[in-house]
């Protein structure tokens, strides 16, 4: 399995930035997360940096080393992240359960499969041309389909903050799962929040995806969208591969002067794990208006870090359990 990554975060004009990103790997597996706390709750950030920690510590148990079963483990893996949330609520009494939205995709043996829950996107281009985004969880999305409103509404409509589904909520998420998505060396997959996704338009991303490598088109568009954003711009982040190929001889060469992370996993142990999930930044990297805000309280996140692992040897001893009967 061979990719290229890149990552990159912005606070924007925010006091906070509550966007998490990152991703975890196997030599047959590999996972990316993408989450953006909701500034309307308290804690935004927590219920982010929980729900990374979460998918990441279920992979790590699951990937053996892939997943068998990508379309339940995403499913199972966001559910338990919603519970984690609540969890977190509870042991640490906060007065309201923090939220977030999600999308998270698992590529194996070639086949990409995502989930998410909100408005935080996946796209899935090839030669400049879009073939999957994941739809909005939004109500001016579902006044789109119902055709009250049109397509171009998206960018204008008063209600297209309004979110009907989310990790943290009172109610169990609507966990949207795709079908499995073939890769071809060359595919790119990216994953951002909606403080980039708000200010470009589809094609305006898929173009600046093909003429340009990650390394460059990534920081180029979140710099786009944090200037036109303004004063008042959100959270801006981006998580993106492009796919070289399921073996090295599959790939295709990097070009000279990108940047971004190449990874080769072809000679790594089968039980052997890498991932950028640590903490609350989530694999972050520095990145500018970064600020000693955007972290909370060490011994939160490790006693929160924790709870989360035992709950999770739990379910997964019933899983494992479920798997063989």
């Amino acid at each position: 399995m061979q990719f290229s990554v890149y990552q990159e975060s912005h606070i924007g004009g925010r006091k906070l930035n509550q966007d998490r990103m990152g991703y975890s790997f196997t030599r047959d597996a590999l996972l990316l997360v993408l989450a953006d706390g909701m500034g309307g709750h308290l804690h935004g950030e927590i219920a982010a940096s929980v729900t990374l920690q979460t998918l990441s510590a279920i992979f790590q148990q699951q990937a053996l080393p892939y997943v068998k079963g990508p379309e339940r483990f995403l499913e199972d893996a966001l559910h338990a992240a919603h519970r984690e949330i609540h969890r977190y609520c509870n042991v640490h009494q906060l007065a309201d359960t923090p939220r977030t939205t999600v999308v998270a995709c698992l590529i194996q043996h070639n086949m990409a499969t995502w989930a998410h829950c909100g408005d935080s996107r996946l796209y899935w281009l090839r030669g400049g041309q879009l073939l999957g985004r994941t739809r909005d969880h939004s109500h001016v999305e579902s006044l789109i389909d119902k055709g009250l409103v049109p397509p171009s509404a998206r960018a204008t409509h008063p209600d297209r903050n309004k979110l009907y589904n989310c990790l943290g909520a009172s109610m169990p998420p609507k966990v949207e799962v795709s079908r499995r998505a073939s890769l071809l060396p060359g595919d790119v997959v990216l994953l951002c929040s909606d403080g980039l996704w708000s200010m470009l338009t589809d094609e305006e991303l898929a173009q600046r995806l093909f003429a340009q490598t990650v390394v460059r088109a990534v920081p180029e568009m979140l710099q786009t969208a944090l200037s036109r954003g303004g004063a008042a711009s959100d959270n801006a982040t981006a998580l993106a591969i492009m796919w070289q190929g399921s073996s090295v001889a599959d790939s295709v060469p990097t070009l000279a002067g990108d940047a971004s992370t190449v990874i080769s996993t072809e000679t790594l142990p089968a039980d052997l794990l890498s991932t950028t999930i640590h903490g609350p930044e989530a694999g972050a990297p520095p990145a500018s208006g970064k600020t000693a805000a955007d972290a909370f309280d060490e011994a939160e996140i490790e006693r929160a870090i924790a709870e989360i692992r035992g709950a999770i040897e739990k379910s997964s001893q019933i899983l494992r359990k479920d798997s063989k009967e």
